[in-house]
């Protein structure tokens, strides 16, 4: 059974940065792709990036591509995935989710494509 751990959420100032990490490990070997979600209180959940396990092809949504970016490392059974935020804003303040999938072809976008799930990490943006 794939778990995943997310880590690194924490409350900053608005500009602040922060890195977002992801672990999965054991029976990592069947999953294709990792992505970042994030909901917060009343809204939908929202994809944010999504990368291959290969780390070749790696994707983020228009309205986060300039500052959010993800990254893999995988170190034998263990894989990391980061979310790079940038220039965060009060409006960034949400629980975010680590996602994996077993499937190479996803809509990346699409939480019902996702077979795992982590628990989430809060991150909250003050002004």
């Amino acid at each position: 059974q794939v778990q995943l751990v997310e880590s690194g959420g924490r409350s900053v100032q608005a500009g602040d940065s922060l890195r977002l990490s992801c672990v999965a490990d054991e029976s990592t070997s069947n999953l294709e792709v990792m992505a970042w979600f994030r909901q917060a209180p009343g809204k939908e959940r929202e994809w944010i990036c999504g990368i291959r396990k290969t780390g070749v092809g790696r994707y983020c949504s228009d309205a986060r591509k300039g500052r959010f970016s993800i990254s893999i490392s995988r170190n034998n059974a263990r894989m990391e995935v980061s979310l790079d935020t940038n220039s965060l804003e009060p409006d960034d303040t949400a629980m975010y989710y680590c996602a994996g999938s077993s499937h190479y072809a996803v809509n990346w976008g699409s939480a019902r494509d996702y077979d795992y799930w982590g628990h989430g990490t809060q991150v909250t943006v003050s002004a």
